[in-house]
């Protein structure tokens, strides 16, 4: 009876915590299946990860190798290193003409770790946070595992998939919201925000006390209009960015926080405690990554070139409706003409044509069933291999 009692208590220690309970983040399912097919010998067309296919800068990389040839890669400061800090600053200055005071820059793991730090700077278990929908899953799932709550709002084709200053009061009338969270450019969308629309809904957050934060990881990567910073409209606004998109930086895991003062001081006793600091490398590659703005920007008409093959090619396979993709490297396609299981029917397009796409579901639990997103930050070759494998798939 002893041993049995110690067996089931040994259990008892592995079992995991409730707070581990979070979905999945599908788009990784997804590229692991991708990953399973080529490593028995299959082709498969990747546009189910938003993840550049261009190296990062020649500068980030020629740094990167000095710094491994000539020096000791150390910690830095928890809040990152200096140069970088003012680096970061001086781009505010040169793309949006806003002067940002490097002090309040924080360097990040990625805009992952910068999520992380800055929910467990603004919120307390129980806290209600407005995410839209359809909008990226680990926002809702990092939410839930701090204990807090997110709140989806969903957005409309009449206001261009953007959360609106009405949505935001309907929806924190009905129990109090402690913020908000929106992004722009928007991940699966590639919708954004007019200037106008964000200064309204930046003015009716916090004339509420709702808590602002500004997703930015995709700016650079606008097409139809120059994005706005939520840096240059508010002092309190929380900016989220990352070298990961437009830098084609991904696994580097480096990014930015742009904080009100008051919460500098907070989130840096956080970072030590959690990471201690940004990796050393990534760091000194991030920095010289601005001197590549020119390579970036070629890679980034290379996107505008996959953009315009899907928006003429898809509704040839019979992928008529999209949402407006005004910036990132994302289609968010309508496919209710094909399925209501857009699970189903990425599965499905994997095994028999070999695309790799990502379920709707992943980003709107509800009407996602009907869309898919693909992902064009690939070559233009694989964009018009896409298409053709989709619409002999589909039939067309």
């Amino acid at each position: 009876m002893l041993d049995a009692t110690k067996t089931q208590r040994a259990r008892g220690l592995l079992t995991a915590s409730a707070r581990s309970d979070v979905p999945p983040f599908m788009v990784m399912d997804v590229m692991a299946a991708a990953d399973r097919i080529e490593a028995a010998g299959g082709h498969v067309i990747h546009m189910e990860v938003g993840q550049p296919w261009a190296p990062a800068p020649r500068a980030a990389l020629a740094a990167a190798h000095a710094a491994l040839d000539s020096s000791r890669i150390d910690y830095t400061s928890a809040l990152g290193i200096p140069s970088l800090r003012a680096r970061i600053a001086k781009h505010y200055r040169e793309t949006y003409r806003c002067d940002i005071d490097p002090d309040r820059i924080v360097v990040t793991t990625g805009s992952s770790g910068a999520f992380i730090l800055s929910f467990l700077a603004l919120f307390e278990p129980g806290d209600r946070v407005a995410v839209t929908v359809p909008g990226y899953p680990p926002y809702r799932h990092i939410l839930n595992a701090l204990g807090c709550v997110p709140v989806p709002i969903e957005t409309h084709s009449e206001t261009r998939h953007a959360l609106t200053g009405e949505a935001l009061l309907a929806a924190h009338r009905k129990a109090p919201l402690k913020g908000v969270l929106v992004g722009s450019p928007a991940n699966p969308t590639g919708t954004m925000m007019t200037r106008e629309a964000l200064t309204e809904l930046i003015a009716v957050a916090e004339s509420e006390g709702i808590r602002f934060i500004s997703d930015e990881i995709y700016h650079g990567l606008d097409y139809a209009f120059p994005a706005v910073t939520a840096a240059e409209l508010s002092p309190n606004a929380v900016v989220i960015n990352s070298f990961s998109k437009y830098f084609c930086m991904t696994g580097w895991r480096v990014g930015w926080m742009v904080l009100p003062e008051n919460l500098v001081r907070p989130v840096e006793r956080l970072q030590q405690n959690l990471a201690i600091s940004v990796p050393t490398l990534s760091q000194i590659a991030a920095e010289a990554a601005f001197d590549g703005r020119a390579e970036m920007e070629a890679v980034k008409r290379g996107y505008e070139e996959n953009r315009a093959i899907l928006i003429e090619g898809l509704p040839k396979a019979g992928l008529t409706e999209f949402l407006p993709a005004d910036g990132a490297f994302y289609l968010y396609a309508d496919v209710s003409a094909f399925t209501a299981d857009s699970y189903d029917f990425t599965k499905r397009m994997l095994e028999e044509a070999r695309v790799a796409a990502t379920p709707g579901i992943d980003f709107d639990p509800v009407r996602g069933k009907s869309f898919v997103r693909f992902s064009y930050a690939r070559s233009a070759d694989d964009m018009r291999e896409a298409v053709r494998r989709i619409t002999a798939w589909l039939g067309r």
